[in-house]
């Protein structure tokens, strides 16, 4: 048997789109003469579809999707993801569904057993666990058919109490299958190959692995779907952030040359992972939405300088506006570096001043602010002012006001709601202020296009006189371990101080997270690329007398 996986880039709700991404793959894997093509999971509506699966009609439009595709399937069979209906009741309306289709219909349908309800998942939501797992026979084989998670639950920490492919085995396949959408953040195709390998080496079957790339919104897939032999050896994976189409003759999987599993990434590997994923996130946004063009407002900072880059990279510098919006407290260095870099990368720029708009708010507030004192509301006064202007530019020429704001920043509170937290897509705001740095150096790699004055400057939201970053925090050199420490690895304060941090430093620090929850609230979309994310994937109440700096009230 030839199996050929169909690494597809699919967008949800796109029907038509999705339709004509698996017909073509399917044509492309029948010329290479494959027998059977594997496509990701909820491929025919794309995922996530969140609350799309509580519509009847959507759930209609799959169903058709999946028998035309099936239509096509003569002289090579496909199998598809999509929702199923769960015809016999207690339970939810659906299930998620793996359909093999062969010989112009539906042949056999694998429901998916294990629901992910962490993190990103909230697949509980829509569908019903399936209670029994069953192998199919085709064209001299017996295929173990799974989706995604199915295969996830081995190891030390196992989440479910049943195991689909322990069913499974006991029915002696031959191959495992498995269909997935599973996100990307920088360190998880290591893990990722790490559980397929084992789960191959477990069965001692060969298992072929497809997995969904493309962006979503917030979510972000890579692809790099994968081959392993029944030792549990990766002979082959594909290309991430990028479609692709494979074939493999099963029989040869086995005596394949085998190919080291990733390695976790080390810094520039990360950054490089990080860069390559939010080009590919911005990109998919904008085609996905329909929105053709972007606004940055440029400050001569590192964060805005990088936004930009991204974008020229993602959506062509004919689609890109960057704006300079200098204030009473802007260095001339800043507007300069920022002028330099529109120039580099030649994109449309202009200048703006706030001046007479924050001179125009402060006459408004004078009665109000008098005797005073001046303080972080005309500080933020100067911000709101630049967002002002920058959605005025955005609403009237239809232009998306890219976020520029950092992890570390929106983290510790270090930002203004409806000022610098503006915009329709934040790009850097699952990224630590040390890997922008990072990213940066890797846009400058071969030639200088962030100025170099950008790189090696103190940050500063100039602001008020000679302000710098680190008047309010402490060096990004120290505060992201611990940011680190505390969001994606889940340790609590007295762990963090176990680790050697400074005590005073982490308990301001996790003081400061906890109490800019509400701001966090009111972020826009941020491309997904870490285990955990500050918009997706984490929910904490706003109102809870739980003090995680101390672990107790």
């Amino acid at each position: 048997m030839r199996i050929a996986l169909a690494q597809l880039n699919l967008h949800v709700g796109n029907f038509d789109h999705n339709m004509r991404r698996m017909l073509d793959a399917l044509s492309g894997a029948k010329r290479s003469g494959a027998d059977l093509v594997l496509f990701p999971e909820l491929s025919v509506c794309g995922y996530p579809a969140r609350d799309l699966l509580l519509s009847e009609s959507f759930i209609n439009r799959c169903l058709q999707t999946i028998d035309h595709i099936a239509g096509h399937c003569n002289g090579i069979a496909a199998v598809v993801g999509g929702p199923a209906r769960n015809t016999d009741k207690p339970g939810k309306s659906l299930y998620n569904s793996a359909f093999l289709l062969f010989g112009g219909k539906v042949q056999f349908v694998y429901n998916k057993g294990l629901l992910p309800t962490y993190d990103v998942f909230n697949e509980y939501r829509y569908f019903e666990p399936a209670a029994s797992f069953q192998t199919f026979d085709f064209g001299g084989q017996r295929l173990a058919l799974t989706v995604c998670e199915d295969i996830w639950n081995i190891g030390e920490q196992q989440m479910y109490p049943v195991n689909p492919p322990d069913i499974l085995y006991g029915q002696n396949p031959s191959v495992i299958l498995n269909i997935s959408a599973s996100p990307f953040a920088w360190n998880h195709n290591t893990e990722r190959m790490k559980i397929l390998s084992a789960t191959a080496r477990k069965y001692r079957l060969p298992l072929f692995s497809v997995n969904l790339v493309g962006g979503q919104t917030d979510l972000l897939f890579d692809g790099g779907s994968a081959v392993f032999n029944s030792r549990g050896e990766m002979t082959d994976s594909l290309p991430q952030f990028t479609e692709d189409l494979r074939v493999y003759d099963l029989h040869q999987v086995e005596t394949a040359p085998a190919k080291p599993i990733p390695a976790i990434p080390g810094s520039k590997a990360k950054c490089r992972l990080i860069m390559n994923a939010i080009v590919m996130g911005i990109r998919d946004y904008f085609r996905k939405t329909g929105i053709k063009k972007a606004i940055v407002g440029l400050s001569g900072g590192i964060d805005s300088a990088v936004t930009l880059a991204l974008a020229v990279e993602a959506l062509g510098k004919e689609n890109v506006w960057a704006v300079l919006l200098p204030g009473p407290y802007s260095s001339d260095h800043s507007v300069t570096d920022a002028q330099k870099l529109a120039e580099t990368l030649q994109v449309r720029y202009d200048v703006i001043s706030i001046n007479d708009t924050i001179q125009s708010l402060e006459k408004s507030l004078h009665k109000h602010f008098q005797n005073t004192g001046s303080g972080i509301a005309e500080e933020n006064i100067q911000a709101r002012a630049r967002a002002i202007i920058l959605m005025a530019l955005s609403n009237k020429f239809g232009h998306l006001l890219l976020n520029t704001s950092n992890k570390s920043e929106a983290a510790v509170g270090y930002s203004t709601l409806y000022g610098d937290m503006c915009g329709g897509l934040s790009v850097l705001g699952d990224v630590y202020k040390t890997d922008v740095y990072g990213i940066a150096r890797l846009i400058n790699e071969h030639s200088e296009v962030i100025p170099v004055n950008t790189l090696h400057k103190p940050p500063s939201a100039e602001l008020k006189p000679n302000q710098k970053d680190s008047d309010s925090l402490p060096a990004y050199d120290i505060l992201d371990p611990i940011l680190f420490c505390f969001l994606d690895e889940q340790k609590d304060a007295a762990t963090i101080i176990s680790e050697g941090h400074d005590a005073s430093i982490v308990k301001k620090t996790l003081s400061l997270i906890c109490g800019s929850e509400y701001k966090r609230y009111q972020t826009p979309p941020i491309l997904r690329v870490s285990p955990k994310c500050l918009g997706v994937g984490r929910e904490m109440p706003l109102e809870a007398d739980y003090r995680v700096v101390y672990g107790d009230n």
